[in-house]
């Protein structure tokens, strides 16, 4: 499992492997500072797009946008046999999971928190068995643990079934204890069940997205009659960095797989060797071994729509690509309606649309610094929760840190680390919008909105770490959000609530246009948009295509 709100956001360079054989060849380069000035480019800049589009301009399916989900979509595509195209509007695959480079530190932009890529067959999560099934691996290293910082005290919050009962007994009560036990006990037995329809085996056609275990996880918590203060706030932020809605909003289907995966006998917590870019470069690697192709700098500003189905794209360039079965959207479900001509679209799926209630966006915080000083047992984790009265989801009240040079040292110079700390999806777009960013005001306030992450990588750290010692300081906020993800208001996805509403799927009105991604599936996170383009993939084959691809990997 990955976490999406234990990061997500642009895409990687050049310390991974010359892999790629794209159809568009752009040169990368370095945009961001270390003076804690806004970047002017998500680690590259975008070079003026083609005029003509390399190799052949058509495709039985063609996907817009290289995120984790649109990568699964198109990966399982091509392995089924079908020809694939990718279309990247920036110069470097990943959407939300990139990372990128400057004065030799390589950071993630995105996720930082994952979990069972070692697992195979049926219990596997969503992208390790994308990743069996496009014949990949992903070196990872194994841990199980996380700091946490709260009201309450700091300690460091083990996985598995028996460690945290410690903590409970420490910092909660002796009832908090029981409770806990009483919550696994009901919960672990249901991991089973839940484990018996895995995301690779579902197909769009079964219609089972919008029902199955669809409700809010805060009812099971309540027909077990858990009141300890401690047990709701905590179950709390575990659904808030699941999938950005505490425990009344979250589908109990995710809490209990998610407890599966994190509360189990001999689990674990998993990070990428060489950082979250290995996993989508071992993505790409596996689409292409399949003969998909990807192409870079190409700007979809269309999908064209003939009688009522969709039969391509049209680019920035104004060159027109063919999709002879399918176009894949893997933008969020606001941006894709603003790629349809409107008159198109009905009026039912445009309200539909802009009616869907939106997570917030982030701040952001990258630092390269020196370890010097530092303690040995950093951990890569850290979570700071500053008041739980305020809730989870308040504005800078929860800040999610991540030092992954701890666990893969290449990612920063010898003696180095690399850090991204930011508030997961809680900050108000409306402070920021209509903010020119070169203004004054723009800048005091990303300095005032940025001082709650200095403040919990201060505590985190120790007094060995010093701010003005930073070899590379970024600061991001929402308008950096949406301008380097192209997403609709810098949000992090859609608020839908379990038991209220339903995602709206992968089908859309228009014949042959679908989407993936974390406007489709419930989760938000890494986990469900691996699986969104699983189920689209799988929507566009035959049952007898998808059953022999089951075998194949032991589901």
């Amino acid at each position: 499992m990955a976490v999406n709100c234990l990061p997500n956001y642009p895409p990687f360079n050049r310390f991974l492997p010359p892999v790629f054989k794209s159809s568009t060849v752009r040169k990368s380069v370095l945009a961001r500072n270390s003076n804690g000035q806004e970047p002017s480019s998500t680690g590259s800049v975008l070079l003026q797009e083609k005029k003509t589009f390399p190799g052949k301009p058509e495709a039985d399916v063609v996907v817009i946008g290289s995120g984790i989900g649109g990568l699964c979509c198109a990966g399982l595509l091509a392995r089924y046999g079908q020809d694939i195209l990718v279309l990247e509007s920036h110069d470097l695959p990943g959407g939300a999971a990139h990372s990128f480079e400057i004065k030799g530190y390589k950071f993630d932009s995105g996720p930082s928190l994952f979990s069972g890529f070692q697992s195979r067959g049926l219990q596997a999560n969503p992208l390790a068995q994308v990743l069996d099934a496009l014949g990949e691996s992903l070196p990872c290293v194994n841990y199980d643990s996380w700091m946490v910082y709260l009201p309450e005290g700091e300690f460091l919050s083990r996985i598995g079934p028996t460690e945290f009962y410690k903590d409970l007994e420490k910092y909660a009560s002796k009832n908090a204890v029981q409770e806990w036990k009483k919550l696994l006990d009901a919960i672990l037995p249901l991991s089973a069940a839940a484990m018996a329809l895995p995301p690779l085996s579902i197909r769009g056609d079964l219609g089972v997205l919008s029902t199955v275990a669809s409700r809010p996880f805060s009812e099971i918590i309540d027909s077990l009659e858990l009141k300890d203060p401690f047990i709701r706030n905590w179950i709390d932020l575990l659904a808030f960095l699941l999938a950005g809605v505490k425990s009344n909003g979250i589908l109990s289907a995710e809490m209990v797989y998610m407890f599966a995966e994190w509360y189990k006998p001999g689990c674990s917590l998993e990070y990428p060797v060489h950082g979250s870019g290995a996993l989508v470069n071992a993505l790409v690697r596996g689409m292409e071994k399949f003969g998909g192709r990807l192409s870079l700098g190409s700007h979809v500003e269309k999908i064209v729509v003939e009688n009522g189905r969709a039969t391509g794209v049209k680019l920035k360039s104004g060159q027109f690509i063919r999709a002879k079965k399918a176009v894949v959207s893997n933008a969020s479900m606001w941006d894709t309606l603003n790629l349809l001509p409107r008159e198109v679209v009905p009026k039912s799926y445009l309200d539909r649309v802009n009616t869907t209630p939106q997570c917030e966006s982030f701040m952001h915080l990258h630092l390269g610094f020196d370890a010097e000083g530092l303690r040995e047992d950093l951990g890569i984790h850290h979570i700071v929760v500053n008041d739980w009265d305020r809730g989870v989801d308040a504005d800078q009240n929860v800040v999610l840190i991540s030092v992954p040079s701890v666990l893969s040292p290449d990612l920063a110079p010898p003696g180095k680390h690399v850090l991204h700390a930011y508030t997961p999806g809680t900050e108000p777009f409306e402070l920021w919008e209509g903010l020119d960013r070169r203004s004054a005001e723009y800048k005091k306030l990303k300095a005032e909105r940025s001082e709650v992450m200095w403040r919990a990588v201060e505590r985190a750290l120790g007094p060995g770490f010093s701010r003005d010692k930073c070899d590379v300081k970024l600061v991001g906020t929402p308008l950096t959000h949406r301008r380097f993800l192209r997403r609709n208001r810098g949000t992090y996805g859609p608020a839908i609530q379990a038991g209220k509403d339903t995602f709206p799927g992968h089908s859309t009105p228009i014949l042959q246009l679908y989407c993936c991604g974390d406007s489709t599936f419930p989760g938000i996170g890494v986990p469900a948009v691996a699986a969104s383009g699983a189920i689209v993939a799988n929507s566009l084959v035959s049952v007898s295509q998808h059953s022999e691809l089951l075998d194949a990997i032991g589901i």
